[in-house]
């Protein structure tokens, strides 16, 4: 797979889908997949069994991974795309709208 242009912390909107429009702040990222797990996003129900780490069981809402081609990253509150360049001899990332380094 192609090196890929969101990182963990990052901060995405997502632009397809049942929750289009949404932002949150990437938790994780499933490389070999293609997926990512976003703060607050798709959201689902899960009904847990008792257990030691859950003593009442019952229904729980959690994140559930959606697809890294349906996020976009947000630079600076707008949605951009991103790029790679090498300045100084190391590879950074740039948004390609303004041009400015990410990281």
């Amino acid at each position: 797979m192609a090196t890929l242009k969101i990182k963990k912390g990052d901060t995405v909107r997502v632009i397809a889908g049942k929750d289009n429009g949404k932002e949150g702040k990437v938790v994780s990222i499933d490389r070999k997949k293609g997926r990512v797990l976003v703060e607050g996003v798709n959201m689902i129900t899960k009904h847990m069994k008792p257990s030691a780490a859950n003593q009442n069981g019952g229904i729980v809402q959690k994140e559930a991974p959606i697809d890294i081609s349906n996020v976009m990253y947000l630079h600076k509150g707008k949605p951009t795309r991103v790029g790679f360049r090498f300045e100084n001899d190391k590879k950074v990332r740039f948004a390609k709208s303004t041009g400015e380094v990410i990281d």
